[in-house]
């Protein structure tokens, strides 16, 4: 994770509700892109471990809607719908909870850079995940999740 950079209150002038993670990856945006927009591609760059599978590879656009075989303690499905996508630059979807995962896309110097975000800000219970710590408990997952991502996107480089 030397290449990962956290930061628990990222861009918190304008929202504090949200924490974000940074990391250049050696890949094209396109190349990065294409795994987070593919439902696919989740499980193998989750870095919580909480997402289990897929209930249907889904190719991701603005609108979608798809669901994850999760397990927090006991097993149970997600649905979340697309609700910001920009292709190769921007991606992010919701659930029920009304939390966001966003994935923005940067060009740099050595690749592309990735901040991972999660944003509670228009959360149906706020407390509840301040409670819980996940503002806190985050980022530590979030940077494992773009280490893994890197390594997935290298590896279908490589990949016949």
């Amino acid at each position: 994770m030397d290449n990962a950079q956290e930061n628990a209150q990222d861009d918190s002038e304008d929202n504090p509700y949200e924490v974000s993670v940074h990391r250049v990856i050696p890949a094209s945006p396109s190349e990065i892109f294409a795994v987070l927009s593919n439902t696919e591609g989740h499980v193998a760059i989750d870095g919580s471990g909480t997402i289990k599978g897929t209930i249907e590879p889904t190719q991701l656009q603005l609108g979608s809607k798809f669901a994850m075989k999760m397990r927090i303690g006991v097993p149970y499905r997600i649905k979340n719908t697309v609700e910001e996508f920009e292709q190769d630059r921007l991606i992010a979807w919701r659930h029920f909870g009304l939390h966001r995962w966003r994935f923005r896309l940067e060009p740099a110097e050595g690749g592309t850079e990735v901040t991972e975000t999660f944003d509670w800000s228009r959360a149906r219970s706020r407390a509840f995940i301040e409670r819980m710590g996940y503002p806190e408990k985050h980022p530590a997952n979030m940077a494992k999740t773009l280490e893994r991502l890197e390594a997935e996107v290298l590896r279908r480089r490589t990949s016949p």
